[in-house]
């Protein structure tokens, strides 16, 4: 690893901010937030499940994307489309249920039965809603990370950051190919939670270590994408890109990467939109 003067970098500034309260659910915009050990404050501590307590995500229920989940003080609020709007309390007490999400199991609160029924409507098959009261249960990949280092419902790893430039640079690059017309492609359908701008496309690809507000993060390894991308978060339509045009020009082995994923160092401090962002190490 090696430092970066200062002079040697264009201004690059956090502009974009995301949470998702319900992993594969819709985001919500932020001005500001908290970092905490395992991720944004609110970010995935909730997830769907199958009876069993294996994990749904929109890659097979396409509509979980379509679900619009709002923190409150207390819980959620959660709006999809043809059906009424439901609130719901955090289960901080109650039962436990064993669940899965990929190679990891742990135990999560059961939400009410209410939650288990809207679900299970909205999205048109028998589903459960869990909440990680406690999310220092989950740690992170080992090859990728300490002993102490831990992650919420997220896929792997407590944040995802993505540049502006890069989404440019792919969305050029499928307006000259054969699918032009399932471009361009917003952010969203990526689901970072950190956007940045300033630097060159694909720049974050060499960074190892930034600081952002009052943040400092180790930018770990890239993110590998799946199907989920080809997902159209505004109408659950599934297209080919960007796979088709990733896999042209971004992969790497058999994985396919947009994204860096970032474990923070130093947690509980505030990230804000407009914050500089300070490339610290690169590889």
């Amino acid at each position: 690893m090696g430092s970066i003067e200062a002079a040697d970098l264009r201004p690059i500034e956090l502009t974009g901010l995301r949470r998702y309260p319900v992993k594969s659910c819709r985001g919500e915009d932020l001005a500001s937030c908290a970092v905490e050990p395992w991720g944004l404050a609110g970010d995935r501590r909730w997830m769907v499940v199958d009876p069993s307590g294996d994990v749904v995500t929109a890659r097979e229920a396409n509509r979980l994307v379509l679900v619009d989940p709002q923190l409150t003080d207390r819980g959620l609020r959660l709006t999809a489309p043809g059906i009424a709007d439901l609130v719901i309390d955090r289960p901080d007490s109650g039962p436990l249920l064993d669940v899965e999400i990929w190679d990891d199991r742990l135990v999560a609160r059961l939400a009410d039965e209410i939650a288990a029924d809207w679900f299970s409507t909205a999205i048109g098959r028998p589903l459960r809603l869990v909440y990680l009261d406690d999310p220092r249960r989950r740690p992170v990949d080992p090859d990728y990370a300490g002993p102490e280092d831990v992650v919420s419902f997220a896929d792997a790893y407590p944040l995802l950051l993505a540049g502006e430039e890069s989404l440019a640079q792919l969305n050029e690059w499928i307006a000259d190919g054969p699918r032009a017309a399932d471009g361009p492609l917003p952010m969203t359908r990526f689901r970072p939670n950190l956007v940045v701008r300033g630097g060159p496309a694909f720049a974050e690809d060499d960074w190892r270590r930034v600081k952002i507000g009052e943040v400092t993060f180790r930018v770990v390894k890239p993110c590998d994408r799946c199907v989920l991308t080809t997902i159209d978060p505004d109408s659950a339509v599934r297209t080919k890109e960007p796979l088709v045009t990733l896999a042209r020009h971004r992969k790497r082995g058999s994985k396919i990467l947009f994204g860096m994923n970032l474990i923070p160092e130093a947690a509980f401090g505030t990230v804000a939109v407009g914050d500089p962002v300070d490339v610290l190490d690169v590889s």
